[in-house]
């Protein structure tokens, strides 16, 4: 008995230690942007910026708005930009149901329209965020006039997966679903508290009971995050103790295939101005797919970032920025002149 007593009095300290910290994490770590109502769900969405163009920011599965804190106060000196969490994740709300392709864009366009962005618009996704971004330009090709893929997701190889990626998707599920469990019960909450302290031993070991990954979970974690302002970590780390967001990853990740397979189905990207930024580390399938991307359109380019990993907004920020900047002049000069006007040295650019 004197096990099971044990235990049970881990789990309620567990608990306890996570509803304390949760209701000092909401009263310190407010919304820094409005809650927008979209069809009964709250949504997270930060304006900064002014101008006549707008600028739209797309997080990956399982970021949110706090990701382009280096871009979006880049762009915001010359433009009107927006970030925003997506259902889930971040300080939005639980999403009410799948999150399908179709209901993300969905969602991002009533939360565009009731803040008052006015189209068109330059569209921003980086990873799964330009797989979204896509499709809502295929969908809505009157309100958008330019996109940046920033290491977008591979549409081909997720609208078609081998069992061996449907496997590693399933883990990945499973293992959202744990940590879930484990933010309830305080221990993801202990874990990051000592990980961002500088002991990374005891969430490491946190890590490989939980996963199986000790180092590479925890480490990869701290990585990212630390590029990030030392004012924004507590900020991810909060949102990372909320079981909400690993909930929300899970139904992101479950919708994967499917949502790729939707883009996959509407054909080519509508004639817009398009820029993909490729990581140094990006595969030969995905620069070739991305190039195929450039091709489609009259005006793009495609960019490999030196240097830079996936996450080259927090690697490489300046060059997201630039991108930006060089197509909002260009948007504006597309929309009112011939081809051989804007299409520079290259019959497929627009720098």
């Amino acid at each position: 008995m004197i096990p099971v007593g044990l235990v049970c009095l881990l789990l309620v300290s567990g608990l306890v230690y996570q509803w304390l910290g949760r209701s000092r994490d909401v009263r310190g770590f407010p919304p820094p942007g409005r809650m927008v109502e979209v069809e009964g769900t709250r949504l997270h969405l930060l304006e900064r910026g002014a101008g006549e163009s707008t600028v739209i920011f797309e997080a990956g599965i399982a970021a949110s708005s706090v990701s382009w804190e280096l871009v979006q106060s880049r762009v915001a000196a010359f433009a009107r930009t927006f970030s925003y969490d997506r259902a889930g994740l971040g300080w939005s709300d639980p999403p009410r149901g799948p999150r399908t392709l179709q209901q993300s864009i969905t969602e991002l366009r009533i939360l565009l329209q009731a803040a008052g962005a006015t189209a068109p618009y330059l569209l921003v996704g980086h990873s799964y965020g330009g797989l979204l971004v896509r499709a809502y330009a295929a969908a809505y090709p009157e309100e958008i006039s330019g996109l940046v893929l920033v290491d977008p997701v591979a549409v081909a190889e997720w609208a078609r997966p081998t069992e061996s990626s449907l496997r590693r998707l399933r883990r990945a599920v499973r293992l959202s679903r744990r940590g879930a469990w484990l933010a309830h019960i305080g221990l993801v909450r202990f874990a990051l508290a000592r990980l961002l302290s500088g002991n990374s031993g005891v969430s490491q070991r946190i890590a490989k009971i939980a996963s199986g990954q000790g180092a590479s979970v925890a480490s990869r974690l701290v990585s990212e995050v630390s590029k990030l302002p030392r004012a924004s970590w507590p900020l991810v780390r909060a949102h990372w103790c909320d079981p909400k967001c690993f909930h929300g990853m899970a139904s992101h990740l479950e919708q994967l295939p499917a949502s790729a397979a939707s883009l996959a189905s509407l054909g080519t990207l509508p004639d817009v101005l398009v820029c993909v930024i490729s990581a140094s580390t990006a595969t030969e399938a995905e620069r070739q797919e991305r190039e195929a991307v450039v091709r489609s359109v009259s005006f793009g380019e495609h960019i490999l970032a030196d240097g830079a990993g996936h996450w080259i907004q927090l690697d490489r920020p300046e060059l997201v920025a630039q991108a930006c900047q060089r197509m909002l002049p260009s948007l504006a000069h597309h929309s009112g002149s011939d081809a051989e006007d804007t299409a520079g040295s290259s019959p497929n650019s627009f720098a």
